[in-house]
């Protein structure tokens, strides 16, 4: 008998290859300037690559405790209070995880059971659907509103029914760049105070927030933050995205399930990336630092554009630029974005692959997380546009 292969029913069967690997490949094949996948091309601080050898050469090298290490806890713990506010135990409230898309699907699958419905505001990072649907969840779509993307609560309180389990929010916001108000969190706070929703807050941005404005985390919010799980990245905040390691703060209750979970899955986390955050942390210059820093990359990068006939959009935090090409060209996001690798040598990843039915507004979205070099380069290529 010849071997055999049994098929596999998919529990995705609508997940193929993703929008950024397609648009990587074809910029490394037409050598353009990669402005499409959200990661830095520059290097961290050296200090912070110094912390790693220190640990590893300390002989920190074997499993840490299943949360994280008790210096980052403590750390990250006096981090959220000092900023917004809000004391989180660090022995029970506080877990390190392996980057912030395994704090996400980690936080659903603790909480959602087959036929929960979990809201999601379009357009969205890509793994919050499958996340939704691997734990059996019925995913409930509610866009935010087209154009602005701010929140839509009439439309988010029609979707709140009995079997409403938890929402989905992004603050700042990939992919559109905008950044909640504190009187958005307000109203959210508000509309969910009668219910038994959670909230999973994807607040991976924090610390890139422009023009004077503040990161409204859940964790400010009372009756958010008593039923949130507020997720955090270091791969962003210190340009270290291969790293993989991000946190959640959530009340004791809602910690103990997550980890339950947790322990299954990753079990723990890195062990000298630990203690080198843990170390690194103890100034907090580099992400007091960071809303200068990227606000400056922003601006220099808008005003290249400003050149061009691409209409920008707010980008009041994250390090995204979006931009409506209405004036460019008449065909779609993703066929634009096909043909501006192609033939401009610049990548962007069209807002269309955000949205479950590919919603089509003519907008793409631009990473300016690069050295001047790139962006300068980027630049004089669309200047053509």
């Amino acid at each position: 008998m010849s071997p055999r292969t049994p098929a596999i029913q998919t529990k995705l069967p609508a997940v193929g290859t993703t929008i950024f690997t397609v648009m990587s490949a074809l910029a490394a094949e037409k050598n353009a300037v990669n402005l499409g996948q959200g990661f830095p091309d520059f290097d961290c601080d050296p200090r912070l690559t110094g912390e790693v050898t220190r640990a590893m050469n300390a002989g920190l090298n074997q499993y840490p405790p299943m949360p994280g290490i008790a210096p980052l806890r403590d750390a990250i713990a006096a981090k959220v209070q000092a900023h917004y506010g809000r004391a989180y135990s660090a022995a029970d409230e506080i877990t390190v995880t392996a980057g912030a898309t395994q704090a996400i699907i980690t936080a659903v699958l603790a909480i959602v059971r087959p036929g929960d419905e979990v809201i999601v505001l379009e357009p969205c990072y890509d793994s919050y659907v499958p996340n939704i649907e691997l734990a059996g969840g019925t995913v409930v779509r509610v866009p935010l509103t087209p154009g602005t993307f701010r929140p839509d609560f009439d439309r988010i309180a029609a979707a709140l029914g009995p079997r409403t389990r938890a929402i989905i929010i992004n603050t700042p916001h990939n992919p559109s760049a905008t950044v909640w108000t504190e009187a958005e969190m307000r109203r959210l706070e508000e509309l969910l105070a009668p219910t038994d929703v959670f909230v999973i807050s994807d607040e991976v941005y924090e610390h890139m927030v422009f023009d004077g404005a503040q990161h409204q985390s859940a964790a400010r919010f009372p009756g958010l933050a008593a039923r949130s799980f507020i997720v955090s990245s270091f791969g962003k905040t210190y340009h270290v995205t291969g790293w993989k390691v991000g946190y959640v703060a959530a009340p004791a209750p809602l910690t103990a399930e997550f980890r339950k979970v947790h322990q299954f899955n990753v079990f723990t986390v890195n062990t000298p990336m630990q203690h080198a955050l843990a170390a690194y942390m103890a100034d907090p210059a580099p992400y007091l630092e960071l809303p200068a820093f990227y606000q400056r990359k922003r601006d220099l990068f808008a005003q290249g554009l400003a050149r061009t006939r691409l209409r920008l959009l707010p980008s009041e935090g994250t390090y995204f630029q979006c931009a409506d090409i209405s004036e460019v060209s008449d065909l779609s996001e993703a066929e634009f974005c096909l043909w501006l690798t192609r033939e401009v040598g610049v990548a962007a990843i069209p807002l269309s692959a955000f949205y479950g039915d590919a919603f089509d507004q003519r907008v793409v979205r631009f990473c300016f997380a690069k050295k001047d070099e790139t962006l300068r380069n980027a630049l004089d290529r669309l200047s053509q546009l």
